[in-house]
């Protein structure tokens, strides 16, 4: 396991051959080899595989037993210089009975072995025939600090699978050595299957299942490699390979361990399940150093808020839009209200929410006229946003009002006594204010509730005018960050009931993100722009993921910012936003204790009413410290 807690694991599939035990062991010894040689440091092998699975009656042959025997040995002895700990399944005969074994193997070395505990006896299986079922297993090993746990097929499909408290009792990987045969349909059960035991055991789950070469007498075998982590999938191979094949991943068990000291019930569960229960814990990690990992074997997502899978992305940003939608509506629901206001800029958020808002409204049968939106251009307010602005409220069919802060804001610098010209904190949050003003007056009129257009990626740099626009009445992006944002609208603008509201969504989308509280160029276009000033979104969206869903360090934030964004941006760029992000988001702290309500959409979430509780005056120095140590190594 590497400094920033990652374990590299394979699930190895090899060719065998039916009862040819002296061949199998001299395949698992060779893909042990080829493992070793790309850094796996632990590595499971299909049931049986050293005999194959579909030797029948043939299990109770003398002859094939020994030979199992003896090249399990010979498997150790010439794997024991490979930095790997192997996984095999093998037939063992213990006390004249035949049980179906995973045996554990590293520096030459049989440390142990787990017997399978729940034998199929029905359908195509009759493994009653042949095995006779193991004790419940109570063996958890360990490799470079890392606890894992091992079950053999069927014990994955019992009702109360052995992983569970083997998972309870600290195995925070998972090993299943599989022979699971080939019908319509089976594939998709048993992923689901895999990833719902991941989940529930707070673990990875690397499953192998024997392959090409079985017999095919009356079942078939396609081989397969599936490493789930903690609910979602990692890898999964494809089908129907006719030689040798492996799929190698790192196991995060970083973030594993926080989500188990995150969630209080995983520890109440195990003082209730292992009671009475006693655990054997065998340290298998091999004497040789493994070869260094040059790269991380597994994805490493730019954008973690938004699926790179274009239908999952779809689905994802159909579900948080009805998540809005119904927050929405419940609020409109309960107080009766039928007049929303909301401000209108032309940019990505106020866009987002009106299009929330018509559906809100359309839900609930009422007319879109009851939405009051109003674009306030003020002394920044570029001509492309402005008429976004008007051509999407038109659109919309939703009433429009057009108020100029213009004159009040330069009454208002007149009344304070402040020079206009210095375009300053004063000239910037002064225009917030008056625009959140007019709102929240106008929703007096309309006896109506201003709605909240702020982000979550704004949230968490305080990219707000406190008091200004980061107040009010509901807050429907609260829990969206920027790069989601883009998304959402990308999606709505697919969607669009006609051509001119998806071009202007599509240029709303494309518009330079910005605040507009600074004068435009002289061309009339956006001179101000958020991103210059705070840095990327991708960047903090990235930095907010990582820091709030797995707790992760500056250095272990800065290692997959650098997996994730390759040549996008140097390791000093990544560092200097990474000091202005952890800067920002513990100095304001403030704004988001006393922010309006709004729906949780995601796992991160600042709601100080919900995921998130810190106090305003919390110092952010042991971050910026390493983050200033980390600037001055090379």
């Amino acid at each position: 396991m590497n400094h920033f807690d990652f374990l590299r694991v394979a699930a190895a599939v090899p060719r065998v051959n039916v009862a040819d035990c002296e061949a199998n062991a001299t395949a698992i010894i060779e893909q042990c080899g080829r493992l070793a040689g790309r850094a796996v440091r632990l590595a499971v092998f299909p049931e049986l595989c050293i005999t194959s699975y579909t030797v029948g009656d043939l299990l109770h042959s003398r002859t094939l037993l020994d030979s199992a025997y003896a090249e399990l040995h010979r498997i150790a002895a010439e794997t024991a210089s490979m930095p790997i700990v192997a996984v095999v399944g093998v037939p063992l005969n213990m006390n004249s009975t035949v049980v179906n074994c995973a045996a554990v193997i590293s520096s030459g070395r049989i440390h142990a072995v787990v017997g399978k505990t729940y034998l199929p006896n029905y359908n195509e299986f009759y493994e009653n025939r042949w095995f006779t079922p193991a004790d419940a297993n109570s063996t958890i090993f360990v490799v470079d600090g890392v606890r894992f746990g091992v079950e053999i097929c069927e014990d994955l499909w019992a009702p109360i699978a052995p992983s569970t408290h083997l998972a309870l009792a600290g195995a925070e990987v998972i090993l299943n050595l599989s022979a699971s045969d080939d019908i319509v349909g089976k594939r998709a059960t048993l992923e689901n299957l895999i990833k719902a035991q991941s989940a529930r055991c707070c673990a990875a789950y690397v499953y192998s299942s024997c392959g090409y070469g079985e017999s095919t007498t009356d079942v078939v075998f396609d081989g397969k490699a599936i490493i789930a982590e903690n609910g979602a999938m990692v890898v999964s191979s494809e089908r129907w390979h006719t030689e040798a094949f492996a799929e190698v991943a790192d196991i995060d068990t970083f973030a594993l361990r926080r989500d188990r000291l995150h969630h209080p019930n995983f520890h109440f569960c195990a003082e209730r399940e292992n009671s009475g229960r006693e655990f054997n814990y065998i340290d298998v990690t091999p004497a040789v150093q493994p070869l260094p990992a040059h790269e991380l074997l597994r994805g490493v997502n730019p954008h973690p808020f938004v699926p790179a899978d274009d239908s999952r992305r779809q689905r994802r940003c159909e579900e948080i839009i009805n998540i809005q939608t119904f927050g929405l509506m419940r609020r409109l629901d309960f107080t009766k209200c039928t007049s929303l206001v909301v401000g209108i800029s032309g940019g990505l958020d106020s866009t987002l929410a009106l299009l929330v808002a018509c559906r809100a409204f359309d839900r609930l049968g009422l007319p879109r006229t009851g939405i009051t939106a109003v674009t306030m251009p003020g002394l920044g307010t570029s001509d492309r946003t402005l008429v976004n602005a008007r051509d999407l409220m038109d659109e919309l069919g939703v009433t429009s009002r057009e108020i100029s802060i213009v004159p009040a804001v330069e009454r208002h610098f007149a009344d304070i006594g402040h020079d206009p010209s210095v375009h300053d904190l004063t000239y910037e949050n002064s225009q917030a204010r008056e625009r959140t003003q007019i709102l929240m007056d106008i929703a007096n009129q309309t006896g109506g509730m201003v709605l909240g257009t702020g982000d979550l990626s704004e949230l968490a740099l305080g990219w707000s005018t406190y008091n200004g626009d980061h107040m009010s009445m509901y807050g429907v992006n609260a829990d969206v960050p920027k790069t989601l944002v883009k998304s959402l609208v990308e999606y709505l603008a697919g969607i669009a009931g006609s051509d001119r509201e998806r071009r202007t969504l599509l240029d709303i989308v494309d518009t330079p993100i910005s605040p507009e509280l600074t004068p435009a160029d002289a061309k009339g276009d956006i001179a101000q722009k958020t991103e210059d000033l705070v840095g990327p979104y991708e960047l903090h969206d990235f930095f907010l993921f990582h820091f709030m869903r797995t707790g992760a360090s500056p250095d272990r934030i800065l290692f997959l910012a650098l997996q994730a964004f390759g040549e996008n941006y140097t390791r000093g760029r990544i560092i200097h936003w990474m000091r202005v992000f952890f800067r920002r988001f513990f100095s304001q702290q403030f704004k988001r204790s006393c922010m309006p309500d709004g729906p949780k959409v995601g796992s991160v979430s600042l709601s100080p009413r919900g995921d998130w509780r810190m106090p305003s005056d919390a110092a952010a120095s042991i971050w910026l410290k390493r983050i200033d140590e980390l600037e001055q190594e090379k």
